[in-house]
């Protein structure tokens, strides 16, 4: 093995240096730094496909022992358009991988007692996961909060929505708060670097 000892390689021709050939493998030693000052294209992975999206509305309309669908109507950020703000609510997927999803949600009614809140991350259509909050007769509230966090494998394509379910004393409807201050409401996610 030879050494070479310079303070700077340049092509002979053209623009492009090229260090090894196919098969090769080039060693950093430990404790070396790699600066940058220029674009660095095929290093590492980012986080793309992220989003976050809130409520900005109430959400009225909840009914006593049914589905409902969140709908989220505002994004906080989303540079690849992955979620759908206006018409179906959901994120999809742009390519396959895994994703960290996450969601909270607070369920508000001033005329009734809240027994059961349920939280759904669905995937195609169909109920995936269930996070779901209990309260005996003794210990009813007005209002009640859940979060979930997850990490799935998606597929291009697949899209992932969240769903409420609530159960009240009486047969009236819930709401979905929007606040003026703070986002209380939010769906959010993200593609991992694996």
């Amino acid at each position: 093995m030879s050494k070479l000892e310079t303070n700077q390689v340049d092509p002979a021709t053209g623009t492009t240096l090229t260090l090894g050939t196919s098969g090769d493998t080039i060693a950093i030693p430990s404790g070396v730094t790699i600066a940058n000052s220029g674009t660095a294209t095929g290093f590492g992975e980012t986080n793309t496909a992220e989003f976050l999206a809130y409520i900005s509305t109430d959400q009225t309309g909840i009914g006593d022992g049914s589905w409902t669908k969140v709908t989220f109507q505002t994004e906080s950020y989303d540079p690849d358009g992955v979620f759908d703000n206006s018409s179906n609510y959901r994120f999809v997927a742009p390519s396959a991988g895994k994703y960290m999803m996450y969601t909270n949600i607070t369920i508000y009614d001033a005329s009734t007692d809240i027994e059961e809140f349920k939280i759904f991350f669905y995937k195609n259509g169909s109920k995936l996961t269930e996070v779901c909050r209990q309260k005996n007769s003794g210990n009813r509230l007005m209002k009640d909060n859940l979060t979930t966090t997850l990490v799935l494998n998606l597929a291009s394509s697949d899209y992932i929505e969240v769903y409420v379910y609530n159960n009240q004393v009486d047969s009236g409807s819930t709401v979905i708060e929007a606040q003026s201050s703070i986002i209380q409401n939010y769906f959010g996610g993200y593609k991992l670097i694996t």
